[in-house]
């Protein structure tokens, strides 16, 4: 089993507009309405991987109800803290003639103490014998940001394999708390390392500075594919993969889906190599669709066979 865990989960509210323009007024030829937030997206792609998973995290308001309704209706397993605060809303254009994606995000809710308490406690009980736990996405206001470098040393301490999937402040603190595994994109993980990164010698520079701050494997997903420094037993990969191009309808998620099929193939014991090779299939069959966490594993394996994969330089010992 895995257990995602979204502290600042959303409503997320897509409308599909053709040639949007800012400043007029338009009508939505598609609605979708989805519970979201990165963990969840990465529940709802786990799922259909029939993969058993638990999603939780912080939940408020008739926001909170409607995303842990929306959960039900698609059939995911979820045990959410209930919290006074609202639950934030997110909506999003998309304008399948021009390829955009326009999102406009709320803040989310306060949260008490006693709220995150109760939170560790029920990931306390969900994590007993759970392949991985998830840490994804944003902490809602007044949330310490050494939140998630705190679950991750508590849960560690329980043999818990933990990964994370954030940005900024909370991503640096929770690298350094040594996760099994953080996911960061490219943008995020010039954050972590400081500078940009263009070309390979950039990739392999912050693939060892991102482990030397204390991450065990690290997998950053780029725009087609990723580049990854995995530790399979005493051996160390460092491998990039990339898709074929395919056009996008939506983006957005893609990431967490990659990050899905990657820690499916974990748990299935695949080979380092295949395992990457599926996450990139994935992700790419990800953006034909709209909604985040949402693919056809079907089309996946199809991409999977024109993935293409090499092997890095040797890691430094």
């Amino acid at each position: 089993m895995i257990v995602t865990v979204t502290v600042n989960a959303a409503l997320d509210r897509t409308l599909t507009v053709p040639v949007f323009q800012i400043g007029y007024r338009h009508r939505s030829s598609e609605a979708l309405t989805l519970a979201g937030g990165k963990g969840i997206n990465v529940a709802r792609a786990l799922k259909r991987l029939e993969v058993p998973v638990v999603a939780t995290g912080l939940a408020g308001g008739r926001t909170g109800t409607r995303i842990v309704e929306e959960l039900t209706a698609e059939a995911i397993l979820n045990d959410f803290v209930r919290i006074a605060g609202e639950s934030r809303t997110s909506t999003a254009v998309v304008d399948p003639t021009t390829g955009t994606y326009t999102e406009i995000n709320e803040w989310g809710p306060e949260v008490s103490q006693a709220e995150l308490e109760m939170l560790l406690e029920k990931l306390h009980y969900l994590a007993r014998g759970a392949d991985f736990v998830v840490l994804a996405g944003t902490l809602p206001r007044k949330v310490p940001t050494s939140f998630y470098a705190d679950v991750v040393r508590d849960l560690s301490r329980r043999d818990v394999r933990v990964v994370v999937d954030s940005e900024g402040d909370p991503m640096a603190a929770a690298v350094e708390a040594s996760p099994y595994l953080v996911s960061p994109n490219q943008r995020e993980a010039e954050q972590l390392v400081g500078q940009e990164l263009e070309d390979d010698d950039d990739f392999l520079m912050a693939l060892d500075a991102i482990t030397e701050l204390g991450a065990r494997n690290v997998l950053v997903t780029l725009e087609r594919g990723c580049i990854a420094h995995l530790r399979f037993g005493r051996r160390t990969r460092r491998l990039r993969a990339f898709a074929p191009h395919v056009e996008p309808v939506s983006a957005v998620g893609s990431g967490d889906v990659l990050l899905a099929q990657f820690l499916a193939a974990i748990v299935e014991e695949r080979p380092p190599e295949e395992a990457l090779r599926l996450a990139v299939a994935a992700g790419a069959a990800s953006v034909l669709e709209v909604g985040a966490g949402r693919f056809d594993p079907q089309v996946a394996a199809g991409i999977a066979a024109e993935v293409e994969l090499s092997e890095l330089e040797p890691a430094r010992s």
